[in-house]
């Protein structure tokens, strides 16, 4: 089998070719309206802005960046605008039952006309009212009914009092009440000159006192009625004085809004309580509330009469698009706010306040995943509302049953819109797997892409974006060639040379960067030197940890060796992920073989050290060991495998080749080159699978090498499937070119280990049977010699046989 030679400089970075573009600049190129090759999600997004079913709202769902918020906000908001608006929503009071507010819907713009024109009713009657009561007829009413009620009153105390003085008593006020007392020539008798009248005329006078007090009582009772009868008059001439100075004014509103059932009623029922309560309306300034003249509040009693418009839809048209930005549950479906007033808290219908499912009623809500289900009881709050189609403002305490106190109960409203939860797949997944409600709810997904195809059409469009974002952000053009480093950019986040990333957010912050540099260098256009400026200052400030990682190889305090060669020792490659950046380092990968039964011990695993994943590596090139090596014959063999200097959690199978390496070359007694680096996948068939980041794992070892002096021997072997994800920096790519450093690509592990040893693997079938001739036949030797001796190891339990000829005699 031969090795395979190493890959050509062009394999290397596939850059993108500034001639492809027929502009100087980006000035000369059109706009894009949308981000470009999301095809699939804006599909998703206009089905379920389109359907008028219920439980079509929307889930979007991608990696952060992608444009996700922007792409849906164009797309909503085109929709929406230029729509019917939606209607207004209003509280007002319920006069029957107060601490249940009454919810009225008005077309767009009238709730806040019916708020207005209450107001101006309320200023009308605290200056009409008063002037009635105030004026010549209404005072001449009053006089003549108290006149009328005086005189039956004096009529009667009169009437009783002649009785009286006809019988020889007379009837007397007191300052506790009236009383009868005996009198003679006009003069109230005294004890004892009544006592000397003859028995005969004291009983008479006693039983005349007697019944002039039945017929007392009989009167102070009359005149009691009489004076309610009297209130009662005067009321109803109250009522008719309020009803002349109101009636007329909630006419004209009535009129006005006859088109509308509810506000004629809740206008009858304020025309009612005016009259019930006239004297709110007659109270001077200096008779209102203190604590109202305090805080320069309408008197309480008058703010029942106000109008609360809870949404005003009086904006030009257009479907409202809300963002929710801070999700809680008060902030979606509205609350109740609370005045203290002398240590005591009190609401009134006034003080709902709306939540965001009210302001986007009839249109779209815009909610971040991750933001909502992070929140104490919004996301059932939300799929309450969703449920019953019907916002239902509720507090916490109310809704588990923390405060028993009586609050307000205002009238839900009927809910209709479309809600838009933007997050991560995972979030997607999650909710639909465990939550039942979340299908029915979220029947549309718009999947958006993490990356493009790149190809000269979507190269074309990425420009016309860059062109679009630069003009927006009020950036310099960007030349041609700056242009075709960003797509080269783009290729490279994406670990993929034939892709471009959808990550527009760090596209722009590149673009932002490269701006900088271009005014500072006093440049009138980005140029690819602005680009290539920035990105290498991205990597700059990012790169603390490198930087200490990489002294820390080169002063001897990791060992990592990059010359010579060393049975059972390889060079691996560590990825660090720092979110936005991501670097490698070499690391070096250590095997013992020795007697055993069959266990390869993963130091990493053992000591706990090491993920599932990696765990799983090991198990596989275990199994690819038997399989292929042992046979029928028994696996004789005790492995360890370890990262040497490592103390950190380790995971990932990308390791798994040169591992398998290791063991090979400490089973074969060869030496393995310390100038290369390994990095690979191995499955059971001894095949190489693809890994991640396999720049930033090239680029960390030519590093290090670079460091020490490139000797034209040193390189990394990496999977033949990530040589189209091959985007190295020009300095690797250079030195490639002039033969300083080398890239192999390897299929199977067989290749690799010849790369690394400079001996033959020999093939697989002739392993089996001892085969001298390569590498595969020394293993296979090795493990027949453990084999061997394996047999001749006891069993547990088993008595080792010890020859005749051996044996004592025995003396008893």
């Amino acid at each position: 089998m031969n090795a395979p030679a190493p890959l050509p400089a062009k394999e290397l970075a596939h850059r993108c070719d500034a001639g492809q573009f027929a502009f100087a600049t980006t000035d000369e190129i059109e706009d894009i309206g949308v981000i470009p090759c999301q095809e699939r999600a804006i599909g998703a997004i206009e089905l379920a802005a389109g359907i008028d079913r219920e439980g079509y709202n929307l889930f979007v769902m991608g990696p952060a960046g992608c444009g996700r918020h922007t792409l849906v906000r164009q797309r909503i908001e085109a929709r929406a605008k230029g729509a019917p608006r939606p209607s207004d929503w209003v509280y007002v009071n319920n006069f029957a039952q107060a601490h249940r507010p009454i919810a009225i819907e008005l077309p767009p713009g009238r709730g806040a006309g019916l708020s207005k024109d209450m107001a101006r009713l309320v200023d009308e009657l605290r200056s009409n009212i008063p002037a009635v009561f105030e004026g010549d007829e209404y005072r001449s009413k009053t006089d003549s009914i108290d006149a009328e009620f005086k005189e039956r009153h004096e009529n009667a105390f009169s009437g009783l009092g002649d009785e009286a003085i006809a019988q020889g008593v007379a009837l007397l006020r007191t300052p506790a009440g009236f009383s009868f007392a005996p009198v003679k020539e006009g003069e109230v008798m005294g004890a004892e000159e009544f006592a000397k009248l003859p028995e005969e005329e004291q009983q008479r006078i006693k039983g005349a006192i007697e019944t002039l007090q039945t017929k007392l009582e009989r009167l102070i009772r009359d005149t009691m009625r009489w004076r309610k009868e009297r209130t009662e008059r005067v009321r109803e001439l109250n009522r008719e004085m309020t009803l002349f100075a109101v009636g007329h004014l909630v006419d004209e509103l009535k009129q006005r809004y006859a088109e509308w059932p509810r506000v004629v009623q809740y206008l009858d029922a304020v025309q009612h309580d005016v009259l019930e309560h006239d004297d709110n309306f007659r109270k001077s300034e200096d008779e209102s509330s203190p604590i109202a003249r305090l805080m320069q509040q309408e008197e309480p009693s008058l703010r029942r009469y106000q109008v609360n418009v809870l949404v005003d839809n009086g904006a030009p048209d257009g479907l409202p698009v809300v963002y929710a930005d801070h999700p809680t549950l008060q902030n979606l479906v509205g609350r109740i706010d609370h005045l203290s007033r002398l240590g005591t808290l009190v609401t009134d219908f006034a003080m709902i306040k709306p939540g965001a499912l009210h302001r986007a009623n009839g249109g779209y809500l815009l909610v971040d995943a991750i933001r909502l289900l992070t929140q104490p009881y919004a996301w059932e709050g939300l799929k309450r509302a969703l449920l019953r189609r019907q916002v239902h403002i509720e507090s916490l305490g109310e809704v588990y049953g923390l405060v028993s106190t009586l609050s307000l109960e205002p009238e839900p409203i009927p809910l209709k819109l479309k809600v838009v939860l933007v997050g991560e797949r995972l979030l997607f997944y999650l909710l639909q797997a465990y939550d039942p409600d979340f299908g029915r709810l979220f029947r549309v997904a718009a999947d958006f892409e993490e990356n493009m195809e790149r190809t000269p059409e979507t190269s074309l469009l990425f420009a016309r974006f860059i062109a679009t974002r630069a003009r927006g952000d009020k950036l310099l053009p960007l030349e041609r060639d700056a242009v075709a480093r960003v797509v080269d950019f783009g290729s490279r986040i994406s670990g993929d040379s034939r892709k471009i990333s959808s990550n527009m957010e760090r596209m722009v912050e590149l673009l932002h960067e490269a701006d900088h540099r271009a005014r500072q260098a006093g440049c009138a256009t980005i140029g690819a030197d602005a680009v290539q400026g920035a990105i290498e200052a991205q990597h700059h400030r990012a790169g603390r940890l490198r930087a200490q990682v990489q002294e820390a190889i080169l002063r001897g305090k990791v060992l990592i060796a990059t010359a010579g060669a060393a049975v059972g020792q390889v060079n691996g490659l560590s990825v660090f992920d720092l979110g936005d950046f991501a670097f490698a380092e070499p690391v070096r990968i250590t095997a013992t073989t020795r007697l055993g039964e069959g266990q390869v011990i993963d130091i990493q695993r053992e000591v706990e050290l090491g993920g599932a994943i990696h765990s799983k590596g090991v198990m596989i090139l275990s199994a690819f060991l038997a399989a292929r090596f042992s046979g029928n014959l028994p696996h004789a063999l005790a492995a360890s495998l370890v990262f040497e200097q490592t103390y950190g959690h380790v995971d990932g199978d990308s390791a798994s080749l040169a591992e398998l390496c290791a063991l090979l070359s400490s089973l074969a007694d060869v030496p393995i080159r310390q100038c290369f680096a390994v990095t690979g996948s191995i499955n059971q068939l001894g095949e190489v699978q693809p890994i991640g980041a396999v720049n930033e794992k090239i680029e960390g070892f030519f590093d290090i090498c670079q460091a020490r002096g490139l000797s034209g021997e040193h390189g990394v072997l990496i999977p033949a499937a990530n040589v189209d994800h091959l985007m190295l920096r020009d300095d690797v790519v250079a030195a490639a070119a002039q033969g300083r450093f080398r890239v192999y690509a390897v299929r199977t592990a067989d290749e690799a280990i010849e790369i690394l040893t400079g001996m033959p693997a020999g093939l697989p079938q002739d392993a089996g049977i001892g085969t001298q001739l390569g590498l595969n036949g020394r293993v296979a030797a090795r493990l027949r010699e453990l084999a061997a001796l394996h047999r001749e190891q006891p069993r547990p339990g088993q008595v080792k046989r010890i020859p005749r000829s051996h044996a004592k005699p025995n003396t008893r």
